[in-house]
């Protein structure tokens, strides 16, 4: 159980928690608070009323819906984006206008989806030779695709 607050000057409180939207869905919609036009090319931090508290060992991922991307060009600008466990401030989705015409964000509106995703903490080792692989440096186009 992850514990949510909504803005408590009440601006949020009529929009709806987080939520699958079917039985098979990865992620959770979450909705804007704000009604924002977005013009060809710009990008905007759209506001949701929404602070989680996000379990240590995990994070929230903010993730673009597709259907935005499909139909409006419309998509997460900082795919994806991370909730870290230690953050308390208003979740808010950084949404770019890939398109030629403007889009407007309605308030209420489903803007981005938010996975839970466990975080592994690494420990790194300071080294002067890697272990070769089959692969190696191949890098970008390295399987001729």
């Amino acid at each position: 159980m992850i514990k949510v607050k909504i803005l408590k000057d009440d601006s949020a409180k009529d929009l709806p928690l987080p939520r699958y939207m079917t039985a098979g869905s990865s992620g959770m919609d979450i909705c804007a608070n704000a009604t924002v036009i977005l013009k060809p090319g710009e990008w905007v931090a759209i506001p949701t009323g929404l602070f989680v508290a996000v379990p240590n060992g995990f994070e929230l991922q903010i993730r673009p819906r597709s259907g935005m991307a499909a139909k409006h060009g419309v998509t997460v600008l900082n795919s994806p984006g991370t909730i870290d466990a230690d953050y308390r401030g208003e979740i808010k989705v950084l949404l770019i206008n890939h398109s030629h015409e403007p889009y407007q964000v309605e308030r209420g509106s489903r803007v981005a989806q938010m996975v839970l995703s466990s975080v592994p903490i690494m420990l790194l080792e300071e080294t002067d030779a890697l272990p070769a692989t089959k692969r190696n440096k191949g890098g970008f186009g390295h399987t001729g695709e």
